[in-house]
């Protein structure tokens, strides 16, 4: 009765099932591995970041350049604050508000951007208070250049004179006069009047929408080989009961093809 397994046809699609299962097995297999790796990422992030904050903070240099192993962690830099720019929509708390932005002019020619802490409302500059003067020294989290339209970071243009909205090189050196690092610092402790800003986790660990992409993906292989295998085998039914069928004269007959109707 299974004979027609054998005929060129089915050895096409026994061929293609045989392929095409363990390409979705691994492919799922594969998304799930990602998933995985993403959730250790967030947990090791977040063990990172709550031994960050009890480390010892080391000098700025020697923490670059910022990775995902340097990312959070405690760095120190001295110098002189120069230009100072605010950050528009930024949410802290659930508040809406900007930070204030400071460039810290170090002894090595360059500048490191300090997020000296955040307020709430609208930016304005008549709200944000003026650096210290002086040579001042600073500790707090070392974090990566942000990308305009990732993570939330707004990537909206035509900001008023004395606003940027993305903290990266790449952006601020069209603004300010200075040489930059690659890197920005958010102060462990804000400077009077303004709330800490928090380390974000570095990008890439956290448990964001592609990580549950993943996850989908994971469960859509799956249901393909599922897939695969119940029509495989519906196939083989049906062409079994059609061969039984057959074998006992149940073929159904044929209707005859309609005669066209003779003329008058």
């Amino acid at each position: 009765m299974y004979r027609f397994l054998l005929t060129p046809r089915w050895w096409g699609i026994n061929v293609f099932v045989l392929l095409a299962i363990p390409f979705c097995v691994f492919m799922g297999s594969w998304q799930l591995s990602r998933f995985e790796g993403r959730v250790h990422d967030s947990r090791t992030a977040t063990q990172q970041a709550a031994s960050d904050q009890r480390e010892t903070a080391r000098p700025l240099d020697s923490m670059l350049p910022v990775d995902k192993a340097t990312s959070g962690r405690r760095v120190t830099a001295s110098g002189h604050y120069g230009t100072q720019l605010l950050v528009p929509g930024r949410q802290l708390d659930g508040r809406n508000g900007f930070y204030v932005l400071t460039l810290l002019r170090t002894g090595s020619g360059k500048a490191l951007p300090v997020v000296r802490g955040w307020l709430p409302g609208r930016a304005d500059p008549a709200k944000a208070p003026a650096p210290p003067s002086g040579e001042v020294t600073v500790t707090g989290a070392l974090q990566a250049s942000e990308t305009p339209g990732d993570n939330g970071v707004s990537a909206a243009g035509g900001l008023p004179s004395g606003q940027t909205a993305a903290i990266s090189s790449a952006t601020l050196v069209n603004l300010v006069p200075y040489k930059l690092y690659d890197a920005w610092v958010t102060l462990d402790k804000a400077d009077a009047g303004m709330k800490a800003v928090p380390a974000t986790a570095p990008q890439g660990t956290g448990l964001d929408l592609k990580a549950f992409q993943n996850l989908g993906y994971t469960g859509e292989w799956f249901v393909f080989a599922g897939f695969v295998v119940f029509m495989w085998f519906r196939l083989v039914r049906r062409e079994a009961e059609a061969a039984r069928d057959a074998a006992l004269g149940l073929v159904p007959e044929e209707s005859p093809e309609p005669t066209a109707s003779a003329a008058p």
